[in-house]
């Protein structure tokens, strides 16, 4: 049970790299810096759509338009942390 605990965490983590990760290099492309022809460059804007596009979208579904800018990647960050503060609370003193 406790290395289902770690393992959880650990991609909770994981997820969330993903996530900041996928809002870099958006602004990487946004500016310029990134060229989209590449392939690697693609293949790796592809699998980091693919990994957080579907949560996004829910959570861009109750927010107001706000323009240009999105704020979707925060409020999935937080909904990550805060499951894992919740986990490390509540689920942590049954299972030790």
């Amino acid at each position: 049970m406790i290395a289902i605990f770690y393992l959880v965490l650990q991609i909770l983590k994981l997820y969330s790299f993903i996530v900041i990760a996928n809002v870099i290099v958006s602004w990487l492309i946004a500016f310029n810096v990134l060229n989209t022809q590449n392939r690697f460059v693609y293949a790796i804007l592809e699998l980091s759509y693919k990994l957080t596009e579907p949560f996004l979208n829910k959570i861009r579904r109750f927010l107001p338009n706000l323009g240009s800018l999105d704020i979707s990647p925060i409020i999935l960050l937080l909904l990550i942390w805060f499951i894992e503060m919740c986990m490390k609370l509540y689920i942590a003193p049954m299972i030790f």
